[in-house]
């Protein structure tokens, strides 16, 4: 079943009266339980196409269908809606509140969409199980690691029940260790729940485990191969 369907799309930034095309007539379908990755130099366009995916970013032309909507014409509170029951973002950066803790900041989004306290509770300290942080969950971000910070943000991600999760550039920060685990953890939650992995990356070690790799070079698709296995 297709999660991701985009047409056509194209993103132009003016740069001193420069047009530049910084994704350029990409089309693609990403179906379920994909475990994809995204690649190219800076500058070719992975991270715009992924903010266009998950609706950060607005196309000049071209569309982004989510189960059946169009993202171009979600707008304001409906596209943040939209966003927070449907889409799982992973940021280079972790993006986590400082003063909540692990426990907490993986509850965020469930709050934001009006769950118990007691649904919040049971599934955030599942997901923080999962990723090995159950023995942390009452910890703030200051006091964990790059990579349990990192994990954090996945088990966040997840936490909304979402179609499909957008990772950008999730390892660029990590050291090998760290990395190995959790994309451990991701190509297990993939195989196991059948989520939907998508990444934007330069990380070999991610391309070598993702079974579908799609380079792009100034905005274009050079090539979109799908291999039997991660490895």
């Amino acid at each position: 079943m297709k999660v991701i369907e985009i047409e056509n799309l194209n993103k132009i930034y003016k740069e001193s009266e420069i047009e530049v095309h910084a994704v350029n007539g990409v089309t693609l379908d990403f179906e379920e339980g994909e475990f994809a990755a995204i690649v190219g130099p800076s500058g070719s366009g992975k991270t715009t196409l992924l903010n266009m995916i998950g609706g950060l970013d607005d196309p000049t032309s071209g569309e982004v269908i989510v189960g059946g909507s169009s993202m171009s014409k979600l707008k304001g509170a409906e596209l943040t809606d939209f966003r927070l029951h449907n889409i799982g973002f992973v940021f280079q950066s972790y993006n986590l509140i400082p003063v909540l803790t692990a426990k907490e900041n993986t509850e965020f989004v469930m709050r934001l969409q009006g769950l118990s306290a007691k649904v919040c509770e049971t599934r955030s300290e599942e997901l923080l199980n999962i990723v090995g942080l159950g023995e942390r969950m009452n910890a703030r971000p200051n006091k964990l690691s790059g990579g349990q910070q990192q994990r954090v943000a996945v088990a966040r991600a997840l936490a909304s029940k979402p179609k499909f999760v957008l990772a950008d550039e999730p390892t660029a920060n990590l050291d090998s260790k760290s990395t190995e685990t959790l994309l451990e953890i991701m190509e297990k939650l993939n195989r196991e729940e059948n989520i939907t992995f998508i990444f934007s990356t330069h990380d070999a070690r991610v391309v070598k485990k993702a079974r579908r790799v799609i380079t792009l070079e100034d905005g274009k698709i050079l090539s979109d191969v799908t291999k039997n296995g991660g490895e």
